[in-house]
């Protein structure tokens, strides 16, 4: 494939809860990596934990953006981010970017606000005890997580700790900050999110079955991206078109956006 366009930093992709891409044999990210690199961009993995709190991961993506910038001789990366992988980034960027190393942040259906589902799951008193947190942290170990904490996860993802995330964790106004989102038309779009779907829809309204719309929606520059994409759809698990749209065509576009901006 030709290039049509010409991108000036690598791009890191950041994933989110449950995802993985330390190269083992699930793709989480589906297509999206090789139509970047045939578009002659160069693509890396942040390497987070997929139960790793945002501060745990933020320290993770710092030496992995620095092994990037090593090996590429690249002074800047763009970050791509779904889901939690936002908040890390949002974190990494305001905590380790010290010496300007990062151009973009692009966030795709993160829970800008928190997600009503973590608000949900931290009601019950189950997920409290002393049991329950152990077993947590013994299946994020098994998951192959270097520091795993799945009770703290939900709890930074409630409603309540992510508006004093907010309220805290500023823009470096040295980046170029953007958030992009779907939502499903209905709950029978991906019937993987159709009970979630429909709790978060009488809550808060139009949703991608885990991030509401009013969630996603972050700084100045946000886009909604059309055709009743779920959360999970956006990253290409089905690695098919979803209400005609080719999802990598997605990521061709942020970057191709992001190289007209210079980045």
């Amino acid at each position: 494939m030709d290039n049509e366009f010409s991108l000036k930093y690598p791009v890191v992709l950041v994933h989110g809860i449950i995802a993985y891409d330390r190269g083992r044999i699930m793709h989480f990210w589906g297509r999206i990596p090789e139509k970047l690199k045939e578009n002659g961009v160069k693509v890396f993995f942040g390497n987070t934990d997929s139960w790793g709190d945002y501060e745990s991961n933020a320290k993770i993506l710092n030496a992995t953006i620095e092994e990037v910038l090593d090996k590429t001789k690249s002074k800047k990366v763009n970050i791509i981010a779904h889901s939690k992988g936002g908040i890390d980034s949002r974190y990494f960027v305001w905590k380790y970017n010290n010496d300007d190393r990062i151009a973009s942040l692009t966030t795709l259906s993160t829970p800008h606000r928190g997600a009503e589902i973590a608000d949900l799951i931290y009601k019950q008193k189950i997920v409290h005890s002393d049991k329950t947190k152990k077993t947590l942290k013994i299946f994020g170990k098994l998951y192959g997580d270097i520091n795993p904490d799945l009770y703290n996860v939900n709890y930074q993802l409630t409603t309540e700790k992510m508006r004093e995330f907010n309220e805290n964790i500023g823009m470096d106004q040295r980046v170029y900050y953007q958030s992009m989102y779907t939502t499903m038309k209905n709950s029978f779009d991906d019937l993987m999110f159709y009970y979630s779907h429909r709790y978060i829809q009488n809550i808060s309204g139009d949703n991608d079955g885990i991030v509401s719309e009013h969630s996603a929606q972050w700084g100045k520059n946000i886009v909604k991206i059309e055709g009743g994409i779920s959360h999970a759809e956006i990253i290409d698990r089905k690695r098919r078109k979803i209400s005609g749209i080719n999802i990598p065509d997605i990521y061709i576009k942020i970057v191709k956006d992001l190289s007209e901006k210079g980045f």
